[in-house]
């Protein structure tokens, strides 16, 4: 079987190419004997299962009839929508990963992470990473009234933006020390993640001719995604729907 890794779509309503990058993706590009591996970001912010992003219905069409047809889904939290929920996934026939996980590939395990978790050096952003994944914190923002929510995940998005504009490239980037740790205490010599929208690969992670990283690129009217095939080869692939290219 295949695997597909992507992150950081980042769909919203006032972003309709990136839905058809998605869609193009669903169609043309997955097959219903894959695994999909949606690490993070999908959304550009989820306010809880019971306000969902208006406009995305196709899409979560699509996912589910991959899923009966055949394909493996699979789901990570981002930094922008943590709150999606079981409700949601059960929808689709997802699976929840754990923030970190390892998984089997063909050729060897890999550790596979949305990232945000590997950027130590965003001390603020890490601070607002560990208060929103509190579990009290999430049950009081979700008893809120729709509207509240919708309310305090504007102004969420606007203090990110603001606090993105002021941070360095090296600050908002991993941290090595973070990913040669989380590669060692996983035992493994991959990594797969997403958030920073660098699209790359990393050698030598763990030290000379040790340690691989893959970086998950994100999304606009192109689209990115990881594919590792049967036999384990990896290709980092851009892609741009054609122009002629209509969602059904």
């Amino acid at each position: 079987m295949r695997h597909l890794f992507i992150a950081d779509l980042h769909l919203q309503p006032e972003r309709p190419e990136i839905s058809r990058a998605f869609h193009y993706l669903l169609d043309h590009i997955v097959k219903p004997s894959d695994h999909l591996y949606l690490m993070g970001d999908i959304f550009e912010y989820w306010i809880g299962d019971d306000a969902p992003l208006p406009g995305l219905e196709s899409l979560f069409d699509k996912l589910r009839a991959l899923n009966d047809r055949g394909c493996r889904l699979f789901f990570q939290h981002g930094n922008r929508d943590f709150l999606v929920g079981q409700s949601l996934l059960e929808q689709w026939g997802a699976t929840l990963l754990p923030e970190v996980t390892v998984i089997n590939l063909p050729q060897e395990p890999a550790v596979v992470l949305h990232g945000d978790q590997l950027c130590l050096d965003d001390r603020e952003y890490q601070q607002f990473r560990t208060l929103v994944r509190d579990p009290d914190w999430q049950a009081q923002f979700l008893a809120q009234p729709i509207e509240a929510r919708i309310e305090t995940a504007r102004q969420m998005r606007a203090e990110s933006s603001a606090r993105g504009s002021m941070t360095t490239d090296a600050i908002s980037d991993v941290s090595p020390d973070a990913v040669r740790r989380t590669l060692q205490e996983s035992n493994a010599n991959l990594m797969i993640h997403g958030h920073t929208h660098r699209p790359d690969v990393h050698h030598d992670q763990i030290g000379p001719g040790r340690g691989t990283r893959i970086v998950l690129g994100d999304w606009s009217s192109d689209g990115w995604y990881l594919l590792i095939d049967e036999t384990g080869g990896r290709s980092l692939t851009r892609f741009t729907p054609p122009a002629s290219y209509s969602p059904a």
